[in-house]
């Protein structure tokens, strides 16, 4: 079954909770502190398997979640680091985040991986927090949350050649004549629904890839006849071959087929109206093959190469196979594309903002929403702590200023508090 696209959660490992703990041991009357680190969260990571054609299997399963950090030990243990999730997706997976559409990463590469949530880090224990001051500490914090988010997978697959043109007119013929590939073959329109890869094999050591794309019609540009998804497949081949039914044998026009398909493909991205292309003009063993191929040599031969086949016998495959390795061998190689395609320039952002909501005080701010979520607010001392960490980052005025007033409900994160002068 194939599937280009899918919309997935991920969330990396929250970290493990530092220990409070004491020296508790013969000879040693007064030990001082002594709890352990937590451990950090697991990522999640996508990484390209060339064994992989399609998203199939994140339409099973779409959420995903990294190890937890182990919690951190007396004696000064620290917990151990929760387990990266690694999630394998094809080669030409696109991959961006669902709320903001950024492009997070093109995954091209064998082996290429990126990370798409981190783990939280890990809490302190109780003996990161003795001063001279506090020389018994009896706080640790909880580990940091993960990241969490949805993502967006889509797949452009990988092919030095793709095969364009109107339903049945012989891409899946032609692709299961050159290659291995066996794809669904009938004399009906729309026969092929999904891509098809092929391995065409020229020489001993020579080959390149050919999908097969499914047929376009007009209007493909704006999706009709599901021209959005096979259309996307089209943008990484470095060749296009438009094959046309030369024969009219669906009552159809070749040189109007032909004008038709190009200006969907120039329409849904103009870098397409200048790709190289070769046309094969198919079913040459049918009624009126030869009168239709004269005329689309008047029209079109002083600007493209027709080779005449018959995907159905084989006629004609052969130069047709041979001059597109050719091509290939003298177009550049396709451009590297960089992991992070797209990179945000980081703007200083303020450590907090405060805004009213519904008679709610909310607070935002990464380190702000840290530091109320690796609190225990169980425990009165943690909270102690964080109300000192409030008053030097200015929360305080800032939310007299905003008019806050004894009583009022103030949200930070996922936690609400009742704010008291």
């Amino acid at each position: 079954m194939f599937f280009d696209t899918a919309k997935i959660y991920v969330k990396g490992g929250d970290g493990g909770n530092g220990c409070v703990a004491f020296r508790r041991e013969k000879y040693v009357p007064e030990g001082g502190p002594a709890g352990g680190d937590g451990g950090r969260g697991g990522n999640v990571i996508l990484k390209v398997d060339p064994g992989l054609r399609t998203l199939v299997d994140f339409r099973y399963q779409r959420h995903y979640k990294a190890g937890r950090g182990q919690h951190g030990m007396g004696k000064n243990m620290h917990g151990r680091q929760g387990e990266d999730l690694i999630l394998r997706v094809p080669p030409g997976t696109l991959v961006r985040d669902a709320a903001t559409g950024e492009v997070i990463a093109d995954l091209v590469y064998p082996g290429q991986e990126v990370v798409v949530a981190r783990g939280g880090r890990g809490g302190r224990g109780n003996a990161r927090f003795a001063s001279a001051v506090n020389r018994a500490p009896r706080m640790a914090e909880k580990g940091e949350p993960g990241e969490e988010r949805w993502l967006e997978l889509e797949l452009k697959l990988l092919a030095d050649v793709g095969l364009v043109g109107f339903p049945n007119a012989g891409k899946s013929t032609l692709i299961a004549r050159v290659s291995a590939a066996r794809p669904k073959i009938a004399d009906y329109p729309f026969t092929t629904l999904v891509p098809n890869l092929g391995v065409v094999r020229v020489d001993e050591g020579r080959s390149f890839v050919m999908a097969d794309i499914p047929g376009l019609i007009e209007g493909a540009h704006a999706g009709a006849g599901l021209g959005h998804q096979f259309l996307r497949h089209t943008e990484r081949t470095r060749l296009l071959v438009h094959v046309l039914d030369i024969a009219g044998s669906e009552g159809r026009d070749p040189l109007k087929d032909f004008e038709i398909i190009n200006r969907e493909l120039a329409l849904y991205d103009p870098a397409l109206a200048i790709r190289p292309m070769v046309v094969a003009a198919n079913k040459m063993d049918l009624p009126g093959a030869t009168e239709n191929l004269d005329r689309l040599r008047e029209a079109l031969g002083d600007r493209y190469e027709i080779f005449p086949i018959s995907a159905l016998n084989g006629e004609g495959t052969t130069p047709l196979i041979y001059r597109l390795a050719e091509l290939l061998d003298r177009l550049p190689a396709p451009e590297p594309v960089v992991e992070e395609r797209v990179r945000v320039t980081r703007v200083e952002e303020p450590r907090f903002t405060v805004s009213r909501q519904n008679g709610v005080f909310v607070v935002e701010g990464r380190e702000i929403e840290r530091h109320v979520a690796m609190t225990d607010l169980e425990n009165e001392e943690a909270v102690e702590r964080l109300q000192r960490v409030i008053s030097r980052m200015g929360l305080e005025d800032a939310l007299r200023e905003a008019g806050i007033r004894e009583g009022d409900t103030v949200r930070i994160g996922k936690f609400e508090f009742t704010y008291i002068e």
